[in-house]
């Protein structure tokens, strides 16, 4: 398979406005994640857009000697096709190990790592999942998405990254959605202004080596985007913003008529503004914001407390198997408050 970075697009049949309800764009977000981390594509950035959604996605080539042990393997797959799902290729795995059918068993585990490193592999099983978990959701049944999805081959350099990274994040300011495009839960760079780790490491892949201070920039090379300092994750999202703010401008023609939505002047100034402070201040006030939707908020004993007996809140899984309900805020500046979100498992 072809390795690279690539931008993503595919859209719902009849463009219907599937990608606005809370609970499909928290499911599709989180077999987004699992799919990234079991098929060992790299996301870097994303918008979901209602009808469509777009990706920014890096491809490695597959490493030398490449192996994963099948434990790995079990539990990733798991998370990614759900516990009902899971259920029919662990009964298979048991009956094989019962019979000493080791064979049978090797021979499904290089199976799923011949998987990994693909594009069109990743898209697929994004789109597939989706689609069984909407269908039998709303009781319908058939194809979720028109065609075939597109790809555009983007050279894996800053410029290029970045050009590209900003028209994805930039989408729902163009669509009206925002007017900041921080406000937006649902992509890579409002993930990332909720401190987000995976959306930040988008970040830091975008902003490349600029993100690193001259007195540590030989480090960048061997620690990656997948390892960062915090000040490092800061640094690029403070310099992302600014390139935001840059290429959000509104087209008019020469009469005035607006042609291309865009920020206003005083959301690109904030944005365009390098000072460190006011990052770290909006992004207190985003989290605080897009946390408040979840259903609690306290300290740990008080939202475990109440998870106990309103577990029947979570759908799938996490109904049954999620231990405790409380979920760290961040740090520092929210160290001891819980919350309770994301009753919804894949």
């Amino acid at each position: 398979s072809q390795a690279g970075v690539f931008h993503v697009m595919s859209r719902i049949i009849d463009r219907r406005l599937l990608l606005v309800d809370r609970d499909a764009c928290t499911f599709f977000m989180q077999i987004l994640r699992a799919y990234e981390e079991l098929l060992g594509v790299e996301v870097i950035t994303h918008c979901l857009m209602g009808n469509h959604f777009h990706l920014l996605l890096r491809v490695p080539h597959r490493p030398e000697g490449f192996d994963l042990p099948l434990e790995t393997l079990v539990a990733r797959l798991e998370r990614a096709v759900g516990a009902e799902c899971f259920s029919f290729i662990r009964r298979d795995l048991e009956f094989w190990e019962r019979t000493g059918n080791a064979g049978a068993i090797e021979e499904w585990r290089q199976r799923q790592l011949a998987r990994m490193f693909s594009l069109s592999e990743f898209v697929r099983c994004l789109k597939q999942r989706f689609t069984w978990w909407h269908n039998r959701r709303t009781g319908r049944e058939g194809t979720l998405w028109e065609r075939r999805f597109t790809s555009v081959i983007v050279e894996d350099a800053e410029r290029a990254l970045r050009t590209v990274a900003a028209y994805i994040d930039l989408n729902p300011v163009r669509a009206g959605l925002v007017s900041d495009p921080g406000d937006y839960e649902w992509s890579g760079y409002g993930e990332a202004m909720r401190g987000g780790l995976r959306a930040r490491r988008g970040v830091v892949r975008i902003i490349g080596q600029m993100a690193w201070p001259r007195a540590t920039a030989a480090q960048a090379r061997p620690w990656g985007p997948d390892a960062f300092p915090a000040t490092v994750g800061r640094r690029a999202l403070v310099m992302y913003r600014a390139l935001l703010g840059g290429q959000g401008r509104e087209k008019r023609a020469a009469d005035g008529t607006l042609l291309r939505r865009g920020l206003s002047e005083k959301a690109r100034n904030r944005l365009t503004t390098p000072d460190e402070r006011l990052l770290r201040a909006e992004i207190l006030t985003r989290r605080i914001r897009h946390f408040s939707r979840g259903v609690i908020l306290g300290s740990r004993e008080f939202v475990d407390g109440w998870f106990s007996t309103h577990r029947d809140i979570c759908r799938g899984k996490s109904r049954t198997d999620r231990q405790t309900g409380a979920r760290s805020l961040g740090r520092p500046a929210l160290r001891g408050l819980y919350s309770f979100r994301n009753p919804v498992a894949p």
